[in-house]
């Protein structure tokens, strides 16, 4: 069994769509109401800290005016090992304004602990940002321009009194939209990776930056170190969650992280040809799950399993399965995503594995 296999085997182990279980429901039923797009962290007691966004039904294409879209960015802790959860700390679109750019929705978040303080990296649509004067036509009415910013302090409830500000912006209409950040590695130094989009929205994307220079300069950053795909993942490549294996078994030498991703065929909803092979395809906010894997801890050897399917498809609903995260504790590997269900909505999901398990996988 060569080493593909054997992470390929792991991965599916850990998104598990059979046994994963409901933790946060949306706030509605339905397509397009969502929970997730965010990351599980341990603080230095041993508590768990989820984080996430609600997300009610909602357009892009024509503004708010189709509906509520991300509206509230939730703090959730759990003080017995992932068993429950209780809702600790809520953000609005407008506790998260910039100055005078007010929020229009929210998306992807990260909770980081280090040192004495508390990281609360999360994307928005901002108003009045804009387009560069020749592209300002492009920006559709009623919508923003999406950055990432950092909200930090000295515990998870002083948070909520904390200033907010932004931290990753571009003007480069390649990677203009920034958003959906996630917490890595590259070469032993802290990353934050994160999702880009053109102006024209055709494609996702991903990228990082090391974390140890403020402040955040893009200019430092690599946009292009994980190209979309050629199948399954030709419109979209978004990374979501970077995850180091016990070095065991056929790892005992090696240092592996597996990236977890999301991808699509398109960015809309494609007609099928009546007589076509029935299958998910993937496409904007119903995204289906991949998983590639880097080696030694450098991000530029990303190398790809799931490379003419998707690895990762939802039983119920559209097939959507996306946002992986996974949380290495010292007894297990806790998975959480967003998951479709028959109604069109996406709960966040969670699979607990055992980290003997996970060993057993790579030795075995």
């Amino acid at each position: 069994m060569d080493i593909s296999t054997r992470l390929a085997a792991v991965a599916s182990r850990l998104i598990d769509q059979e046994q994963a279980r409901v933790i946060v429901p949306p706030q509605r039923t339905g397509p397009g109401h969502w929970f997730g797009g965010g990351n599980m962290a341990q603080d230095p007691q041993g508590n768990l800290w989820l984080t996430g966004r609600f997300r009610n039904q909602g357009d892009s294409r024509t503004g708010l005016g189709a509906g509520e879209r991300g509206l509230e960015l939730a703090i959730y802790r759990s003080v017995d090992n992932a068993d429950s959860f209780e809702k600790v700390l809520a953000f609005s679109k407008a506790d998260l304004n910039v100055g005078t750019h007010e929020v229009l929705s929210i998306e992807g978040t990260a909770l980081r602990f280090i040192d004495d303080r508390v990281d609360l990296f999360v994307s928005t649509e901002k108003q009045g940002i804009g387009y560069p004067e020749d592209l300002r036509s492009h920006l559709k009415p009623g919508t923003g321009v999406w950055t990432v910013d950092r909200v930090s302090a000295g515990s998870i409830d002083r948070l909520a009194n904390a200033s907010v500000e932004t931290v990753l912006q571009t003007d480069d209409p390649r990677f203009i939209h920034i958003k959906d950040p996630f917490l890595g590695s590259h070469r032993g130094v802290d990353c934050l990776l994160f999702c880009t989009h053109p102006f024209s929205w055709t494609s996702s994307n991903t990228g990082y930056i090391r974390l140890e220079k403020e402040p955040l300069d893009l200019s430092d950053a690599n946009l292009t170190f994980f190209p979309r795909g050629f199948t399954w993942d030709v419109a979209m490549t978004r990374g979501t969650a970077l995850v180091d294996l016990p070095r065991v078994g056929v790892l005992a030498d090696r240092n592996i992280q597996l990236f977890f991703y999301d991808g699509g065929e398109c960015v809309r909803d494609l007609e099928e040809h009546a007589t076509a092979v029935k299958r998910p395809r993937g496409y904007s906010c119903e995204e289906l799950g991949g998983v590639a894997y880097c080696q030694n801890g450098d991000l530029t050897t990303v190398e790809r399993l799931s490379v003419i399917q998707p690895m990762f498809v939802s039983p119920h609903g559209t097939g959507c399965s996306r946002y992986v995260d996974v949380l290495e504790t010292s007894e297990n590997y806790i998975a959480t995503w967003q998951q479709s269900q028959q109604d069109g909505s996406q709960p966040l999901v969670m699979n607990v594995v055992p980290r003997s398990e996970i060993e057993s996988l790579l030795t075995d």
